[in-house]
C-alpha cells in the first residue's frame, strides 16, 4: 500500500517510491470530490497514485487535473501512463513543456544522455504520449479552478526554464516542484526543517532561481510542498537558505571554471563538501557516509548541472 501523508485543507502527499522511500512526492488536492494531482513521479509511481485515490474514495473520473510542475521526468515520466487511466482529467504544462508531453521523444532522448540508456529505460521505461488535445498550457498568472477552490500558475524558472509553482487558494501555499529545493524528512532533526537546491542539468540559472524564490515568498505561504520531500514551514528563514545555498553553487562551479578534465570529479566533491556543512549546521544525526548516500544522486546531478551551467556561459 502505498504512504499517503494527509495534511490539512484537503492536501496529501503519496510517496511514488521512485528510487528509493521519501524521495519524490505525489501531492493530491482534494475539494468537494474533486481531485488534482501535482506532479506524477515516473511510470512505476502510477499504481501508488491510483491505490492512494481509491483510498480516499476518489473515482478516477472525478480527477479533474494532472499539474506538472516541470517535465523533468521525476516529476513527469509517469504523466502519459496516468492520463490514461484517468479519463476526464487535463494535463496542466508550463507552455515550453507542452509538446514534449504530446511527444516524448526529445525527452527520452536528453534522460539518455544523463543516465545512459540502460539507466534510463530502468528508471523510467517507455514514456507515453498524452494527446495534445488534453493538455492545457499554464502561463504566468493562469489559473484553474478545482472545486471551490483556485489554482494559481506562477512562471518559476531557475531549476528550469519551463517551471511552474502553484499557490492554491484554498490553503494558502504552495507547490514549488524543485524552484524551492529540496528537503528529506530523514534528517529533519529536532523538528528542525532544512532545504537545499537541485541544480539538475541542464537549466539552472541563480539568477533566476533567486527572483523565483522572492516571486515564491511575495505571496506568503505557511508552507511550500517541494517534491523531494513534501511540506516544510519557516518559510522565510528556508528561502534564506536558498539564497545562501544558490550562491555557493554557483560560486563553487565559478572557481572550477578552468578545472580542465578535473571538473566534474571536483564538482561533485564541492557539493558533497556543501551538503556535509548543512548537516553540521543543523546538527543532522546521520554519520556523514550515510547523509551522502541520502545525496548521492543530487550530488551527481547538481554537479552535472553545474558543468551545463558553465558551458552555457562560454
Amino acid at each position: 500500500m502505498a504512504l499517503v501523508i494527509d495534511y490539512p485543507h484537503g492536501i496529501s502527499a503519496v510517496d511514488s517510491e521512485y528510487l528509493r522511500p521519501r524521495l519524490d512526492a505525489i501531492h493530491l488536492v482534494i475539494d468537494n470530490g474533486r481531485c488534482a494531482i501535482v506532479d506524477t513521479g515516473a511510470n512505476s509511481s502510477v499504481p501508488r497514485v491510483m491505490e492512494a485515490l481509491a483510498a480516499k474514495g476518489i473515482k478516477p473520473e472525478a480527477v479533474d487535473y494532472v499539474v506538472l510542475t516541470h517535465i523533468h521526468l521525476d516529476h513527469a515520466g509517469g504523466a502519459g501512463l496516468l492520463m490514461a487511466r484517468l479519463p476526464n482529467a487535463t494535463l496542466t504544462v508550463h507552455p515550453r513543456g507542452a509538446r514534449h508531453m504530446s511527444d516524448p521523444s526529445r525527452l527520452v532522448q536528453g534522460t539518455i544522455a544523463v543516465y545512459g540508456e540502460q539507466s534510463a529505460r530502468g528508471m523510467y521505461g517507455d514514456l507515453v504520449p498524452v494527446p495534445r488535445e488534453r493538455i492545457l498550457e499554464t502561463p504566468h498568472g493562469a489559473s484553474i479552478l478545482l472545486g471551490a477552490r483556485e489554482l494559481l500558475f506562477l512562471d518559476t524558472p531557475g531549476h528550469a526554464r519551463h517551471h511552474v509553482s502553484v499557490v492554491d487558494s484554498g490553503s494558502g501555499d504552495i507547490f514549488s516542484g524543485d524552484t524551492f529545493g529540496l528537503s528529506y524528512r530523514e534528517l529533519d532533526c529536532d523538528g528542525k526543517q532544512f532545504v537545499f537546491p537541485t541544480t539538475s542539468p541542464v537549466q539552472f540559472d541563480p539568477e533566476a532561481e533567486h527572483r523565483s524564490l522572492e516571486l515564491l515568498l511575495s505571496h506568503k505561504p505557511g508552507a511550500i510542498y517541494v517534491t523531494h520531500f513534501s511540506s516544510v514551514q519557516e518559510v522565510e528563514r528556508l528561502a534564506s537558505d536558498m539564497h545562501r545555498l544558490v550562491d555557493a553553487h554557483a560560486e563553487l562551479a565559478l572557481e572550477l571554471r578552468d578545472a580542465g578534465a578535473e571538473r566534474g570529479r571536483l564538482l561533485q566533491e564541492g557539493v558533497a563538501r556543501l551538503v556535509l556543512g548543512e548537516a553540521e549546521r543543523y546538527r543532522w544525526k546521520l554519520p556523514a557516509r550515510q547523509i551522502l548516500e541520502v545525496f548521492s544522486n543530487d550530488i551527481e546531478l547538481n554537479a552535472l548541472g553545474l558543468e551545463a551551467w558553465l558551458d552555457a556561459q562560454s
